[in-house]
């Protein structure tokens, strides 16, 4: 274990960057690249001190590690905060992506690129703070900043549609976030702290947890985003530049699944019971539908925008399995997609970059000029799709087993799905990729560069690595997964035996 607070200097390392390039005078040709490497070496050197917490991480305890705590709000909270195998891979996730966003954006942003760059390391810091923060107060404050830097990039550096779609974005989540709000504070009048570590030990009554259940329900079933509040992601992902369509398909949307996994679960077990049929029909609907709203698409964004739809209904499923392969699968999922989707909207922004639009229909027969790019958009689609030796079949294959001991029925119309990811991908794939290369426009246009490829070389390596290697992944989570069931189990069954007990009383009167 380190010494010195590794986990802050990880959360808050992007700040700084920040500063320095708030620091930076005008707007010449001089100052934007300053502003470009700095924000570059921010989020690498992040990612580096990011790596000490893997180093130094236990994988064999379920206990929360690298803790740190501090009186804050004159004791009503505290600054405290501590990562466990939940929510270290996604900590690891945001700190891994985010170079790969400034990369990504060097050459296709040219406006404002000092404050283009100061929105996405504040982005960062609030990720990361939402996966680490141990006080729920705490944990609110980074979730619900989270919106405000992606609101920008969405309203400023978006489309033309952009003002609509981000303040479509805005309203959505914070409808649902004001409503976890009151449970946080019903919450704490019931228990008399903030204290997450506290709060996964403590019994809530059954009624508040009913109301709490479906308060935070609100706000994680919007962020995901769960069937039938999934609409403001589409309109975001269309409208927002290809790094912001990447850092919200890769990691914010992974905020409502680690929401599920931290509160909803061990907090409200026996709410979480009674609301599985529920979470069940909706996932099988986002699953199925959003599958075939893909299919009818003719924005290639939108195409992949509802295919993170029913990826996520995968997780949701797997989280409410409730046992270790449904919830390992679920995290390993999120992992997993925010690798593969990240890297679609990349291979969107690739060609966008080069003929600025994003019909299908403008697109047909890149392979004869851009054999590389075809041969990266073929992986990330196989990986998509769920194809074995892939990061993405591992996933689901756990959640659907883990779904199949609880629900054989609702197991089996989820495998629908991934036939219906099939016909969606490879229709698209066939589209662009494929037949002959007749539009004027796409004549002359070149392969992809050195800049690209070294961007596109880590997600390669990692898509392969965890399809065929999960393991790095699975065990470092397992401990936690394990200890979770263990606790969602203990708390069914003494719900049972009470109930029993009730029941054997009346029986005797």
């Amino acid at each position: 274990m380190t010494t010195w607070p590794v986990l802050s200097v990880t959360t808050f390392l992007p700040l700084v960057g920040a500063l320095f390039i708030m620091a930076l005078r005008g707007d010449t040709e001089s100052v934007k690249r300053n502003a470009r490497w700095v924000a570059l070496w921010t989020t690498l050197v992040t990612f580096a001190v990011s790596l000490v917490l893997v180093w130094h991480f236990n994988a064999a305890t379920a206990e929360f590690q690298f803790v740190e705590k501090a009186r804050w709000l004159g004791g009503y909270a505290s600054y405290h905060m501590g990562v466990d195998g939940i929510s270290l891979p996604l900590v690891i996730l945001t700190t891994a992506i985010m170079p790969i966003c400034i990369i990504a954006s060097w050459e296709s942003v040219q406006n404002r690129v000092k404050e283009y760059m100061i929105a996405f390391l504040v982005l960062e810091t609030m990720m990361v703070g939402t996966f680490a923060a141990l006080d729920l107060v705490l944990f609110y404050l980074f979730f619900e900043a989270g919106l405000i830097p992606m609101f920008l990039i969405i309203g400023i550096w978006g489309g033309p549609r952009r003002v609509y779609a981000s303040f479509k974005f805005f309203l959505y989540t914070l409808l649902g976030s004001v409503l976890m709000l009151l449970a946080i504070m019903a919450m704490y009048w019931s228990a008399g702290t903030t204290d997450i570590t506290v709060l996964l030990k403590h019994e809530f009554p059954r009624q508040l947890q009913t109301w709490a259940w479906l308060a935070f329900f609100a706000s994680f079933a919007v962020k995901m985003p769960m069937w039938p509040v999934h609409t403001w992601l589409p309109d975001a992902h269309v409208e927002a530049p290809t790094a912001g369509s990447v850092v919200l398909a890769a990691i914010l949307l992974k905020m409502g699944g680690y929401g599920f996994l931290r509160f909803s679960l061990p907090m409200f077990p026996l709410a979480s019971a009674d609301f599985t049929p529920l979470i069940f029909a909706l996932s099988v609907v986002a699953i199925i539908y959003t599958s075939l709203v893909a299919l009818m698409q003719e924005d290639v964004k939108k195409l992949i925008a509802y295919s993170s739809v029913a990826h996520m209904g995968f997780v949701t499923m797997g989280i409410f399995a409730a046992n270790a392969q449904g919830i390992g699968g679920g995290i390993f999922q999120m992992i997993s997609h925010g690798i593969v989707s990240g890297a679609l909207f990349l291979c969107v922004g690739v060609v966008y970059d080069r003929i600025h639009t994003r019909e299908i229909a403008a697109y047909g027969g890149l392979v004869e000029r851009m054999p590389v790019y075809a041969a990266v958009f073929m992986l990330f689609t196989m990986a998509n799709v769920g194809l074995p030796g892939t990061s993405g079949f591992v996933g689901e294959f756990l959640t659907l087993i883990g779904t199949f001991k609880v629900n054989v029925a609702v197991a089996t119309l989820a495998t629908l799905g991934v036939i219906l990811s099939a016909c969606y991908a490879l229709w698209l794939y066939r589209k662009m990729i494929f037949g002959k290369l007749e539009k004027p426009k796409l004549r002359g246009i070149e392969d992809m560069n050195y800049r690209e490829i070294g961007l596109f070389a880590p997600l390669v390596i990692l898509t392969l690595l965890f399809g065929f290697w999960p393991k790095p992944v699975l065990n470092m989570s397992s401990a936690s997964v394990d200890a979770l069931v263990a606790q969602y189990q203990t708390a069914i069954g003494k719900s049972k035996k009470a109930e029993a007990e009730l029941r054997l009383a009346g029986e005797k009167k």
